[in-house]
């Protein structure tokens, strides 16, 4: 069925839909598709367009305009009543149908008109139609972005696996209002993840609208995010929540305006901070966790239990139900923080993963809290999916988030440093996109990769690296390894990179080149901070995050906080404009090295005051002369030392990229060198030394701190070979295969 204007009821179209592909809750469905509410049937929206809020825009969404001091109600200084502006509050009963995936809601909204004008229309998030039917824009811009790359997410849904969200009532002061599905990004008019209700009376500027909503939503098959898979249920994205309305000074605003964009299949979340006031009802049997602290003791009633979580300051709500998980509970404090209450929920088959994923959190705590701010809330709650459903993991809420389980961690493998990362990196997203909360639709840098950066520092102190072994390997004594930083490089499409860091989720060449959101990033905040100082760039974020904490950034205020926290205009600059709001690439290289003797000059010289004309035999004669006398002299001398003459080396490099600060460090044979900075905008340039001994070998970036430079193996080069590498090799495949032949033996 196809919604049109002035055509019938969309809930009824979403469920007549639900019946056709076999939704296992079709008798709740059903019922409600008997009962035809027919008065919140859509209207045609024409006759109100011209006092309709303009959308975001769908495509020119990179912002290079600061956002004004004031934006947001201004920076917090913690000495409000609350630690955010709570422009929404929700408070949502709920109850799970565990047999067919099924929540059932009540929920009663509260919003707040920030702007200046009157409010006639609110737009709603019905993020769970994503995975109603194959036509939604998630599954429509799945089918081009990973046929040009790898993503996740790519499970196909059978019958009575779909989801979605249907409306059966919303009611302003009693009056049913009607909505219909609307497409602010102009995707596919079968795209069902936004729709906008009319109101019955307008908001009017500064005043509360008050909404009454009840709602069905079905639960998908894990595809991503959120979903199910057997007797677990990860409840999010599940309810029907509204958008932000932006003032002009906001985020690149300069009229106000609602940002709503559909569920692209790149995109994550963004929306108002709220205060959420929520009781979930499922089976007794079941283990909950959600977002907030529980209050008080749950309710157990005929086989049910009823459990009460309230937070505020925060942005959003999700939670799990699963049937025989175990909780593993811990805690933590530090300077400025409440005591925070730390509970890690786990299927049986990856206990192993419990105390390694509390442990690692605890650890995440601490780092943040000493190098960004304070943690403000007083529950985290990590949930490790089951087997079969891991693209339920890897996901972040406020206050919540799933991670990745494995049935044994073997210290100093892969799978420690894995785990570790997952943990630290979704507990991260509590800062980056829970307390200083970016628009993830349209600038995930902010989040994505400003966090795989600072997760990165992380494990850098903590001196863990991923180590490229798995637990056989480790018992042979083989234990290679690479650095965080080093793994980001190498993922990062640098050689020719096809989008802007800057750019939104959905405009993308493909799923990879969405990817680099977070190697990139990490890769190109690398190398600022080398440029800085790592103190100067902590200095930097510190500010950052306290000047946008409980706001919501643009790129264009982290350029701004990255300068006045550094002082350092020209590498920020520099930096951002080439990647950050360009696609430039690095690739310097040492292109060749020329050395000559400097030998006395033939033809007419000046001697003793006079001019006399130097001939060939005469010149070869005196060269032959001083070499037999400096060996006469020198009987001792090592190869490579001075000799009768200086030398004159010539080192050439070239630039195929954007100009970056480089370091050329130059060794000589005599074990001497010399580093010359090469700091300008010259595509090419050589270097002159003329020393007692010659130029054996020259390397751009010997400190390894130019990591976007796409291609570091032509960093340096030498006049001579030299075989240590190749003998290092060698040695390791001759020890691994002694190690394998030995095994054979015992066998």
């Amino acid at each position: 069925m196809r919604c049109v204007t002035g055509g019938g009821e969309p809930w009824l179209a979403v469920a007549a839909l639900w019946l056709t592909l076999g939704w296992p809750g079709h008798v709740a469905a059903q019922q409600a598709l008997a009962a035809g509410i027919a008065q919140n049937s859509e209207v045609a929206p024409a006759a109100a367009s011209t006092t309709r809020v303009p959308f975001a825009p769908a495509h020119r969404t990179i912002i290079a305009t600061p956002s004004a001091a004031n934006a947001w109600g201004g920076q917090r200084t913690g000495s409000e009543a609350t630690l955010s502006d709570r422009v929404v509050s929700y408070t949502i009963d709920a109850t799970l149908d565990a047999a067919t995936h099924a929540v059932s809601g009540t929920e009663h909204m509260t919003w707040r008109n920030r702007s200046s004008r009157p409010v006639r229309h609110v737009y709603f998030h019905l993020y769970l139609n994503a995975f109603a039917n194959n036509g939604s824009t998630f599954f429509t811009e799945r089918r081009v972005l990973t046929a040009h790359g790898r993503s996740r997410g790519t499970a196909a849904l059978k019958k009575g696996q779909w989801g979605g969200i249907a409306l059966r009532r919303v009611q302003q002061g009693g009056v049913a209002l009607k909505w219909h599905f609307v497409h602010p990004d102009g995707g596919p008019r079968t795209d069902h993840t936004v729709v906008s209700v009319d109101l019955d009376r307008p908001v009017a500027a500064g005043a509360t609208l008050a909404l009454d909503i009840d709602f069905l939503s079905q639960l998908p098959r894990v595809v991503e995010r959120t979903g199910w898979w057997g007797d677990f249920n990860l409840v999010a994205q599940w309810f029907p929540k509204i958008g932000v309305l932006e003032l002009p000074g906001e985020r690149g605003a300069n009229q106000v305006r609602w940002n709503v964009h559909a569920f692209h299949f790149n995109s994550e979340f963004y929306a108002d901070f709220g205060l959420y006031d929520v009781r979930l009802t499922v089976p007794s049997d079941y283990t909950v966790g959600a977002v907030g602290q529980l209050q008080g003791t749950p309710l157990q009633h005929d086989g049910t239990t009823t459990y009460h979580f309230v937070q505020g300051d925060v942005h959003d709500f999700a939670w799990v139900a699963a049937q025989g998980y175990k909780t593993l509970v811990g805690s933590w404090h530090g300077a400025g923080s409440p005591q925070v209450t730390v509970r890690v929920i786990y299927p049986p088959e990856y206990a192993a993963s419990a105390a390694p994923t509390l442990k690692s959190t605890t650890d995440a705590l601490s780092y943040f809290s000493q190098t960004l701010g304070a943690y403000p809330y007083r529950t985290v709650t990590a949930v490790i999916p089951p087997y079969n459903a891991s693209e339920a993991g890897g996901m972040e809420y406020p206050t919540f988030f799933t991670s990745q389980g494995y049935k044994k961690i073997v210290p100093g493998t892969i799978d420690q440093y894995l785990s570790d990362f997952v943990n630290i990196h979704e507990f991260g997203h509590g800062y980056f996109y829970g307390i200083v909360a970016s628009n993830e639709f349209e600038e995930p840098m902010l989040d994505e990769g400003l966090n795989e950066f600072w997760d990165d520092r992380m494990m850098q102190q903590r001196h863990e690296n991923l180590i490229l072994a798995s637990p056989w390997m480790k018992r042979f004594g083989l234990t290679p390894s690479i650095s965080g930083f080093l793994m980001e490089r190498i993922g990062a499409h640098l050689e020719r990179p096809a989008d802007p860091l800057a750019q939104n989720s959905w405009d993308r060449l493909s799923s990879s080149s969405y990817g680099t959101v977070y190697t990139r990033t990490a890769t190109a905040m690398h190398d600022l901070a080398k440029r800085m100082g790592s103190g100067v760039m902590a200095r930097a974020m510190r500010l950052y995050y306290q000047r946008w904490r409980f706001r919501h950034p643009s790129v264009a205020d982290l350029r701004v906080a990255l300068i006045d926290g550094s002082g350092d205009a020209k590498d920020v600059n520099q930096v951002f404009d080439q990647y950050v709001y360009g696609t430039r690439s690095i690739d310097d290289r040492v292109a060749d090295i020329d050395t000559r003797e400097v030998l006395p000059q033939l033809g007419v010289v000046s001697r003793d005051g006079k001019s006399v004309e130097v001939d060939r035999a005469e010149l070869d004669q005196r060269i032959a002369h001083q070499r037999r006398a400096w060996r006469q002299g020198h009987p001792d001398a090592a190869p490579g030392s001075a000799g009768p003459f200086p030398w004159h080396s010539t080192v050439t490099v070239r630039r195929d990229g954007a100009p970056v600060p480089e370091l050329l460090r130059v060794r000589f044979a005599d074990g001497s060198r010399e580093d010359v900075p090469w700091n300008d905008e010259r595509r090419w340039a050589r270097f002159d030394f003329i020393k007692p001994s010659k130029v054996v070998s020259a390397e751009l970036d010997p400190r390894q701190s130019v990591y976007l430079d796409a291609n570091k193996l032509n960093d340096s080069l030498t006049t001579r070979s030299n075989g240590a590498a190749s003998r290092r090799w060698t040695a390791d495949v001759a020890a691994a295969l002694q190690t394998f032949y030995a095994l054979l033996v015992t066998l």
